[in-house]
């Protein structure tokens, strides 16, 4: 026979319902009180440090709310060392630079004059359908619009466009635009590396990629932005 009791409630009684309540209503003006304190730099762009202090205030928020063998108080003293931990680093992030760039980082360089930046591209766990994805919702259809492109301690991405008449030749980033990549090239045209995004004129033959050295070119494309 199926238990209907502990499938609903678990162990506790129907009474419970009730504290669960109170414990909920108690813990949320907890959150916000909270919340209002890390103001609202940590509530609107997250680096990784203030994740885990909003990590960190969720687990000992949300653990009082429905498990009764867990106090109110203790709970309240972890939400207090949290927010006096943050309050602390923050003050160090302000008066060290270095201090700053060890908890959240630094920005990373994706994109330089159309050309991706291998070495930080590198570091980053950033996929490339992920990222063609990201540029294409900014009506990017070619590296060549792009001036540089910016990965911000955020998780965000800040891209700087070049004016239409500056528009380069670039590295197509359609859907399907790298399926037909070449290794021998039989026409003078300008091509990209589908690495690196590198582009220039190439004569016919076989070329190695300047910046890379990888030897798979795409034709490469001169389209303007629509914004």
């Amino acid at each position: 026979m199926l238990d209907f009791k502990q499938i609903l409630l678990g162990s506790e009684d129907w009474s419970f319902l009730l504290e669960t309540v109170l414990r909920t209503a108690i813990m949320f003006f907890v959150i916000i009180f909270g919340l209002r304190i890390l103001g609202k730099r940590g509530v609107k762009q997250l680096s990784v440090f203030e994740l885990v202090v909003i990590i960190g205030l969720g687990s000992a928020a949300g653990d009082p709310m429905f498990y009764k063998d867990v106090g109110i108080i203790p709970a309240m003293v972890v939400f207090t060392m949290i927010i006096s931990l943050y309050s602390i680093i923050t003050y160090l992030i302000g008066k060290s630079k270095k201090f700053e760039q060890l908890v959240e980082g630094k920005p990373i360089c994706l994109i330089d004059n159309g050309v991706f930046c291998i070495q930080d591209l590198k570091k980053e766990s950033l996929g490339e359908d992920e990222f063609f994805a990201e540029l294409r919702l900014r009506n990017v259809s070619q590296l060549g619009q792009i001036e540089k492109a910016i990965e911000e301690i955020s998780g965000e991405i800040s891209v700087f466009y070049f004016e239409d008449h500056d528009v380069k030749y670039g590295l197509p980033i359609m859907p399907g635009s790298l399926d037909k990549a070449l290794k021998f090239i039989s026409h003078r045209k300008n091509y990209s590396c589908t690495f690196c995004g590198y582009t220039e004129e190439l004569e016919n033959g076989k070329h190695n990629c300047k910046v890379c050295g990888k030897d798979e070119w795409v034709e490469s494309s001169n389209k303007k932005r629509i914004s």
